[in-house]
């Protein structure tokens, strides 16, 4: 085997006294910093080469702090308006990961014209879960001339994480792949791809 290799075995046993220690320290260290801030060099290369990543110009990985929990209505003093359906304030979810969340984030204040191609969990803590992104210079000459990764230079892909085009994005608007009952997913997600297809469309001059 490979070093790659045996850093994801390692990576697969999460609980053994290595990574416990290894995970409790870097998030202590990561508390630390900004909730935003750029990684000279990704803490997992194994996986970050998994998704993407050379160790070559026009490429960043930027570490990113979320907080943990579910989502909390945002209604003064808790008090929901109309059908008792949209009652309930605490007991929400929110329909994105917090993966997805740490990629918007990242998008939103890193707006050096850099495109976001994956990202990857790091470390967690009783707060906070901590994720790097990958990101790419769509300026870079060395980007730009690569014919693995110049498709992130069309101009189609500005904010794809915005638009829930990473993996992590299309993975909760569930139309992660391809293949068989997939066709259910054409026009954005299920819902749509329903509501579409069980809409009566009646124009008024017809």
């Amino acid at each position: 085997m490979g070093a790659y290799k045996y850093l994801e075995e390692l990576y697969k046993r999460k609980q053994s006294d290595v990574l416990r220690f290894l995970l409790r320290v870097r998030a202590w260290q990561y508390r630390q910093l900004a909730s935003v801030h750029r990684a000279s060099r990704p803490t997992r290369p194994d996986k970050a080469r998994r998704l993407g990543y050379k160790a070559k110009q026009g490429y960043v990985i930027y570490r990113v702090r979320v907080k943990r929990g579910g989502r909390k209505r945002p209604v003064p003093k808790g008090i929901c308006y109309g059908k008792p359906a949209t009652e309930g304030v605490n007991q929400l979810k929110f329909q994105r990961s917090l993966r997805s969340v740490a990629e918007e984030r990242v998008g939103r204040k890193v707006t050096g014209n850099l495109r976001i191609l994956n990202s990857y969990w790091v470390a967690q803590d009783s707060t906070y879960k901590f994720y790097e992104v990958i990101l790419v210079d769509p300026n870079h000459k060395v980007i730009r001339n690569d014919p693995r990764i110049n498709w992130i230079v069309n101009p189609v892909h500005k904010h794809r994480e915005l638009r829930g085009l990473t993996a992590a994005g299309r993975k909760n608007r569930g139309v992660p792949g391809k293949g068989h009952r997939y066709n259910n997913t054409i026009g954005g997600s299920r819902r749509k791809a329903w509501k579409r297809r069980n809409t009566l469309n009646l124009r008024r001059y017809r």
